[in-house]
């Protein structure tokens, strides 16, 4: 598919206008982001084809159990053509165990495992350092209405579900990740639907097959091969296959 007008580029995707009207085609960059990035910009050779890969495996599993998601089909290695959304301006993050600022925030022992599942809302503002924001801001200042925000709660907490069962299948604990919500018209009524990515940048992952996970939570992240990693136990990368050999992070 030739490449188009370039709409969007941030820290790990590229869009592009896509081929029919209400689509665009998402790139998938090496550039490091989320969970792997530092102040330096770091790059993890590959990782863009193996997101790429992973992401679609997620968001094909959701569409296949009703949750909506932008995901339409993977067109390449590093692209896949998705449904144009209007992104709604917070980060939703589940939380499964105490980790990252919850458990510096809170005080809560790194690894506890939480009561519940807890669904947070930060405001997608990079100046800000995308600030924690209560349910009663979002109102207050339009980002979503109280009938959405019950909407993304109950889209979060399924996506959960899924990605719980799934990485434990494969001996991976989901700590905690966040998602994009995006909104589509279908003549005058709203939906909103899983949007941007789901993959390794978005979710803090803790490998139960090393010794002493029980204890102490390893990430999969400290992994320079965690992508590849992932990609193996979830069988979207066969075992005699290599993406450059490994994806390698390059300071």
């Amino acid at each position: 598919m030739a490449r188009r007008k370039k709409i969007y580029e941030g820290k790990a995707k590229i869009l592009y206008e896509g081929p029919e009207p209400g689509t665009l085609v998402q790139y998938f960059k090496d550039d490091a982001a989320a969970a792997y990035s530092t102040e330096r910009k770091d790059v993890v050779e590959g990782k863009g084809v193996l997101n790429n890969r992973l992401s679609e495996f997620f968001m094909t599993g959701l569409n296949a159990i009703g949750v909506p998601t932008h995901f339409i089909r993977r067109i390449n290695m590093r692209e896949q053509l998705i449904r144009a959304v209007e992104i709604v301006p917070l980060e939703v993050v589940v939380r499964n165990y105490s980790a990252g600022p919850l458990a510096s925030r809170l005080g809560i022992p790194e690894g506890t495992a939480l009561p519940r599942p807890i669904v947070e809302f930060y405001f997608k503002d990079e100046r800000l350092g995308d600030p924690l924001v209560t349910e009663e801001h979002i109102i207050a200042f339009g980002w979503a209405s109280q009938q959405d925000l019950d909407d993304m709660v109950a889209l979060a907490l399924r996506v959960n579900d899924f990605m719980s069962g799934v990485m434990m299948g494969v001996g991976i604990r989901l700590a905690d990740f966040s998602i994009e919500i995006g909104r589509i018209w279908e003549g005058d009524y709203q939906r909103l639907i899983v949007a941007d990515e789901i993959s390794p940048d978005s979710c803090r992952l803790w490998d139960l097959r090393v010794p002493g996970a029980d204890d102490q939570p390893k990430e999969l992240a400290g992994q320079t091969d965690a992508y590849t990693e992932l990609a193996r136990r979830l069988g979207v990368l066969p075992a005699n296959v290599s993406v450059t050999g490994k994806p390698t992070l390059i300071n």
